[in-house]
């Protein structure tokens, strides 16, 4: 049974981005800032299924750096943070939004100094523990702020918008795995069985994420 379980979180990756990959497909949002949400969730399936197709098949793949599938996950830290960058400042919630402006360019410096200088984005044995905890602790940011915005509104709706629903599910993933993602190399280094089992939590934040990113969906269709 347990094999059975870690089987399905293997595999979360690509069935998890598969349910709000169809509720896009079946409604149609009616938000603009809902937008960025729809690009990442489409490519975000796409670049899952690669990383897992590597995973599975590495020792057919003639090319040494395709066979460690690492430098997705760097991809895909890339996508998320630029794509929910989008979505905050897309809501134009007129709370420090010179600072919601300024973050993008700020990490896309540290990412081109950091991967010219001091990693190389195809390492074989890991994806960029300084990226994706970077990343994460960037999009907490962004999170904090909306939720102060909202707290600090005087509204009384009967119903959440679908942005608290996105905010939410990527709350919950990012105050997960930036610890996770912060320690990961050293976890490799000194305690890789931990290192490995770890990734359980990262899939479970990651179904989380994916099911509220659905219901936000849902709620801002036509």
């Amino acid at each position: 049974m347990n094999k059975f379980l870690h089987t399905i979180l293997d595999w979360s990756e690509l069935w998890a981005s598969l349910i709000p990959l169809t509720i896009l497909i079946i409604y149609r949002s009616k938000f603009r800032y809902m937008k960025p949400v729809r690009i990442f969730i489409c490519i975000l399936f796409v670049l899952n299924l690669c990383a897992l197709l590597i995973w599975k098949y590495q020792d057919v793949i003639p090319y040494k750096w395709l066979t460690s599938n690492n430098f997705i996950y760097n991809i895909i830290s890339l996508l998320r943070f630029f794509m929910f960058a989008w979505f905050f400042i897309l809501l134009k919630q007129p709370f420090l939004l010179s600072l919601k402006k300024l973050l993008p360019l700020l990490f896309g410096l540290f990412v081109l100094v950091n991967f010219i200088f001091f990693e190389n984005f195809f390492y074989y044995w890991s994806f960029s523990s300084r990226l994706l905890s970077l990343e994460t602790g960037l999009l907490l940011v962004y999170c904090l702020q909306y939720y102060f915005f909202v707290l600090n509104e005087d509204t009384h709706e009967d119903r959440r918008p679908p942005s608290f629903w996105v905010v939410t599910g990527l709350s919950i993933y990012v105050v997960i795995n930036f610890p996770i993602f912060l320690f990961y190399k050293a976890f490799l280094k000194q305690f890789e069985h931990f290192a490995v089992g770890i990734w359980d939590v990262t899939n479970i934040s990651f179904i989380l994420f994916c099911l509220l990113m659905a219901k936000a969906l849902y709620e801002s269709r036509h």
